[in-house]
């Protein structure tokens, strides 16, 4: 009875560091993701401030720590970012990457379809 209660006890660690794993990659790709869009819309003049800075700066909010932060393409609008996510002391920190920039010259505009009655 002692085995199945050690064995139901490991089952149980590995579960919960299976979720934190899961968890922390989640937050890296999320803040992976606003810290491209933060430097894109600088870049473009959507907002104010240093395309970097402010990627820097979004990351940090979502507790993730900027590892990257540079220009994608030639005309300087599209940003290749990276982050980096503590995930405790039993686990490899995670990383996210994400690129944003504007939208394709050739992207058509999305049409609302007709809602059924």
């Amino acid at each position: 009875m002692a085995g199945f209660g050690l064995a139901l006890l490991v089952l149980c660690a590995a579960a919960s560091l299976l979720v934190q794993g899961a968890v922390s990659a989640s937050r890296a790709a999320t803040a992976a993701d606003l810290s491209a869009l933060a430097a894109a819309d600088a870049a473009r003049g959507l907002r104010e401030g240093e395309p970097c800075e402010l990627a820097v700066e979004m990351a940090e909010m979502q507790g993730a720590r900027l590892d990257s932060c540079a220009v994608d393409d030639a005309a300087g609008e599209t940003y290749l970012v990276t982050v980096t996510v503590s995930a405790g002391r039993l686990l490899p920190d995670a990383t996210g990457a994400a690129r944003a920039g504007p939208p394709p010259e050739d992207a058509q505009s999305i049409r609302p379809r007709a809602s059924p009655r």
